[in-house]
């Protein structure tokens, strides 16, 4: 049935992507600002009680409408998975940024390549060359497909039903939301609070993001050049600054590099148009807009070794 969810799901969602989720995250990002606005204090046990608040209430929801559905019958829990995996993954997001990048660079338009990287990070991007765009592109599609994926993915085997799926995104929206101050921004007296008050997210964050960040990463490895990936991941993964992700972006984009041949990371246009600086990961020449077909497909690789090894699991289960 995980393995059957799954793939209905992925299908689905290359299909048609649902409409609604954007609306559905920004809804859950008005509840969470809204509870950081009623509780933040400044104090970490305001955090903790505030990060409950945040994520139980999704997570429970989402479990009782799964075991009234499976309750009632089997297939009725299936339709259950199917739609939150649906609302939840976002794959087809991921690989169509990427696909409209790769025309846009391949037919010279410098302007719409931007655009649509701007589009995508939601933030802008400057007159960067096609080089920048190509290396930020396959920067967001690996954070992304890790994101929205294969974190999702792991933890909907892992726990039962949609709980994991529904835990994943709820802590990372809520994370995400009580970050602070962006890098390249002033640290006023808000931030600082914000700081200490998100700081039970994000520590939840990296708890759950521990396990499936390494299992991507390892896939990542597996289906490119093992030997460079495993070396960047081991020598550059924790060089990555807390500010720009910390560890987990790090392990993603330094075995990511590894395995495609090619150098990511490197100075990143900032907000006031100065360049920040973030160390250089993966080995090997500077991103060209050619890679960007092989960072797609070394996503879909890794997808599919996970697909295989749900299949296994799901046969041992059955034979057991």
């Amino acid at each position: 049935m995980t393995l059957l969810a799954i793939v209905v799901a992925l299908a689905l969602e290359q299909w048609r992507a649902f409409e609604w989720r954007a609306r559905v995250d920004r809804a859950y990002v008005a509840y969470v600002r809204g509870i950081e606005q009623r509780l933040n204090g400044g104090t970490l046990g305001q955090g903790v009680v505030a990060t409950a608040i945040a994520i139980v209430p999704p997570v429970l929801v989402a479990w009782l409408a799964w075991w009234i559905a499976n309750r009632i019958h089997p297939a009725a829990g299936l339709a259950v998975d199917i739609a939150v995996l649906y609302l939840l993954m976002g794959f087809r997001r991921f690989s169509h940024a990427v696909s409209t990048i790769i025309v846009a660079l391949k037919g010279g338009d410098i302007v719409a390549a931007r655009r649509a990287l701007a589009n995508w990070r939601g933030t802008a991007t400057g007159d960067i060359s096609s080089q920048d765009v190509a290396r930020l592109a396959i920067e967001r599609g690996m954070i992304d497909a890790y994101r929205q994926v294969f974190a999702v993915l792991f933890w909907f085997v892992v726990l039962p039903g949609p709980i994991g799926p529904v835990l994943y995104r709820a802590v990372m929206l809520t994370a995400s939301q009580w970050k602070g101050a962006a890098p390249g921004e002033d640290m006023s007296a808000l931030t600082r609070s914000l700081l200490v008050f998100g700081r039970p997210a994000r520590k939840l964050l990296a708890v759950v993001d521990w396990i499936p960040v390494r299992l991507t990463a390892l896939s990542f490895a597996v289906v490119g050049d093992f030997e460079d990936a495993v070396y960047c991941w081991r020598t550059q993964a924790r060089s990555w600054p807390p500010a720009y992700g910390g560890e987990t972006r790090g392990i993603l984009l330094a075995t990511g590099g590894g395995a495609l041949g090619v150098q990511l990371g490197g100075p990143m246009p900032g907000v006031d148009g100065e360049p920040e600086p973030r160390p250089d990961v993966g080995v090997g020449d500077a991103v060209e807009a050619e890679v960007l077909p092989s960072a797609v497909g070394l996503v879909w690789r890794a997808l599919i070794v996970w697909l295989l090894l749900v299949f296994l699991l799901s046969l041992a289960n059955w034979t057991a």
